[in-house]
């Protein structure tokens, strides 16, 4: 596949914004790719590395660096960011202090200055600030790779994505950055694990000033991990150790102080609206919000966005024990952080999106996994098994929507996760390896099309080439003309 891949969801800085913690003065983007403090800095998984990660699932390389992503051919890249949660540092673990520092540590490649940072701060909309400025301080620098000059622009809307891509030449290349956030946390919420600390008047005024960045967010994931005093989360922490500091508003809904941030960002009077990301919300605050938009916002064209997910093969949010699909079924984790069948409907209908999450804990059943792994890594081999994952939630969006009589290859797009706490799918390590990726999901798509081609509705029959291209590129793009 020729067309570059658009990701909707990634942390190209956790690891260098972490990481510029242990230098002073602390917080530095350099432009030096030899540091690790850099956004460039470029750190591709080594022999032992995909070993490790294969035995503990540990990411310690690097996945979406600017540098990869240049190698990759990336112009447009939709980044995520990220006040990382205290609740992953601040309870002791089996009594042992700086146990959870270890874990955190190994499972995110942050740093001890870091975490420390982290524990010690009081407001993650500094945080938040202070990451956003961390992407500023490379806005148009030019950084050589591979004899061709290379920039990342931050961007504040689709016009200027065309703009920037009529301004490459054969050696000179523009990577578009799009801004997203996530956690409504980062508005300085959900600071303390047991009790409420949030500021009304503050959080809304820090919502206000989302608003009016320059380079304005173009969706926020409402929740995350741990409780946020906004809204109720879905477990998404498998880690034992971990599971219990999730506990307290988990599978709760939105709160009255969430449904005025809800309300604010969602307002668009300024035409400054910010769509809504419900992946990490739960199943009761998702519902919540689904009615909102069929009573409050009715009529109005707003976006259901799930940016970095997969299906559960499930019929609905109430019928949640219920499938249409029962051979898809089996095929996937049936966990409600995942995207049930009702949901893939409302995302289609109201021209929203769902980036699918390059990790294995969330992108397919324990038994298809394991049944995925290749014993002795054979690198053709290894990527049809893994890829087989990928498409067969491509097809599942697909036989729902047609089912529906909806256009059934609108909404899949790529959604990784990397460089956030994922466990990868194996061959497929990095921002790299998608072309690779894209290659490999043409003959499951041609297969899939010669048994259900006949199947399908007139205006879903397009050629495998196309529905990958649309998977890869298209969708993603046409998502972003539409509402940035």
């Amino acid at each position: 596949m020729e067309k570059h891949y658009v990701d909707l969801h990634c942390h190209p800085s956790l690891k260098p914004y972490s990481k510029s913690f242990k230098y002073q003065p602390q917080k530095q983007n350099i432009l030096d790719a030899g540091r690790k403090n850099s956004i460039w800095h470029y750190s591709p998984p080594t022999d032992l590395e995909k070993f490790i990660n294969r035995l503990v699932t540990l990411t310690k390389f690097t996945q979406t660096d600017m540098m990869c992503l240049a190698k990759a051919n990336t112009k447009v890249v939709i980044v995520s960011l990220y006040p990382f949660e205290k609740h992953f540092l601040s309870k002791r673990i089996w009594g042992f202090k700086g146990l959870t520092d270890v874990l955190v540590n190994l499972a995110a490649s942050i740093s001890q200055s870091r975490i420390d940072y982290v524990l010690n701060h009081k407001n993650y909309f500094t945080d938040l600030s202070d990451e956003y400025a961390y992407y500023k301080q490379l806005h148009n620098q030019v950084q050589r790779v591979d004899g061709k000059i290379f920039t990342y622009k931050l961007v504040t809307n689709f016009s200027e994505i065309e703009k920037n891509n009529a301004l490459e030449t054969a050696d000179k290349k523009i990577i578009n950055i799009i801004l997203t956030i996530e956690g409504g946390h980062a508005f300085n919420s959900g600071l303390d694990m047991n009790v409420d600390t949030a500021k009304r008047t503050e959080v809304l005024e820090n919502v206000q000033k989302v608003k009016s960045w320059e380079h304005r967010p173009l969706f926020i994931t409402f929740a995350h991990h741990f409780y946020n005093e906004l809204c109720g989360h879905a477990r998404s922490i498998s880690i034992s150790a971990l599971k219990e500091n999730q506990n307290r508003g988990l599978n709760s809904g939105i709160t009255d102080l969430g449904m005025e941030v809800l309300t604010k960002l969602l307002d668009n009077t300024d035409q400054n609206r910010i769509p809504i990301d419900v992946k990490h919300m739960s199943t009761t605050s998702r519902k919540t919000y689904y009615n909102l938009l069929d009573t409050t916002y009715a009529g109005e064209t707003i976006p259901v966005i799930f940016s970095h997910g997969a299906c559960n093969g499930l019929r609905s949010l109430v019928q949640f024990n219920e499938t249409d699909y029962p051979e898809h079924a089996a095929w996937f984790s049936d966990i409600d952080i995942n995207v049930y069948d009702d949901e893939i409907v409302r995302i289609a209908t109201s021209n929203g999106i769902l980036g699918l999450q390059m990790d294995e804990r969330r992108i397919g059943s324990k038994k298809e996994i394991k049944k995925s792994k290749v014993l002795f890594p054979n690198k053709e081999k290894q990527l049809r098994k893994k890829s087989l994952l990928v498409w067969r939630q491509i097809e599942h969006v697909a036989t729902v929507l047609d089912d529906n009589n909806l256009f059934c290859w609108g909404i899949q797009a790529i959604g990784s996760d990397f460089d956030g706490i994922v466990n990868p799918l194996k061959g497929i390590w990095t921002a790299e390896d998608i072309r690779n990726l894209a290659d490999a999901l043409v003959p499951h798509a041609n297969a899939f099309l010669d048994k259900q081609l006949l199947h399908l509705n007139d205006y879903n029959r397009i050629t495998a080439e196309a529905i990958i291209n649309r998977v890869m590129h298209v969708n993603a793009m046409e998502f972003i003309k539409r509402f940035y």
